[in-house]
């Protein structure tokens, strides 16, 4: 019954900063209504005993990446003066292409109703222990693993190099 309220308090506070990110007119406060946001869907991924999903929801998305966001935004400084006025034209088309993926993302929800979890037991469908075994033991995902790890390390070097400036 309490996960019940706490589904309902999680949702509310999701839909609700969900929609202070697009309406609010300061940037900075647009990017810590987004961390909000992830840190109740990350509540939700805990709600479905998907822990390491919400742990590792919470560390990359919350942790990482929007504070790089809300660094480059104060970096950036952005002014009400520089920033070019939207015509007409391109927030109709804004408003066409949000509707047809709101279209397409409802239709795909309503072909899926009928599909099966293909995990028999569910009370450790969510456990680290459970993911280790699927990743490195059972189906031999370690190569892969290990070559996503490298090219994220090339694309790192990547992003150094690109970054630095040229010393003449």
């Amino acid at each position: 019954m309490i996960s019940q309220y706490l589904f309902y308090f999680l949702s509310f506070v999701s839909v609700m900063s969900a929609l202070m990110v697009v309406f609010s007119k300061n940037p900075v406060y647009s990017v810590l209504f987004l961390i909000l946001t992830f840190f109740s869907i990350a509540g939700h991924y805990f709600l479905l005993n998907a822990q390491f999903l919400g742990m590792v929801h919470i560390i990359v998305y919350a942790g990482a990446i929007m504070v790089l966001f809300l660094y480059v935004i104060m970096m950036l400084n952005l002014n009400k003066e520089d920033e070019p006025g939207t015509t007409t034209m391109s927030k109709i088309a804004a408003t066409i292409s949000g509707g047809i993926l709101m279209l397409v993302l409802v239709a795909a929800t309503r072909s899926v109703h009928g599909m099966e979890s293909p995990v028999a037991d569910s009370s450790q469908i969510g456990s680290i222990e459970n993911l280790g075994k699927v990743l490195f033991a059972e189906n031999g995902f370690l190569l892969p693993f290990e070559i996503s790890s490298i090219l994220f390390l090339a694309s790192m070097v990547g992003a150094v190099f690109l970054s630095k400036k040229e010393i003449r």
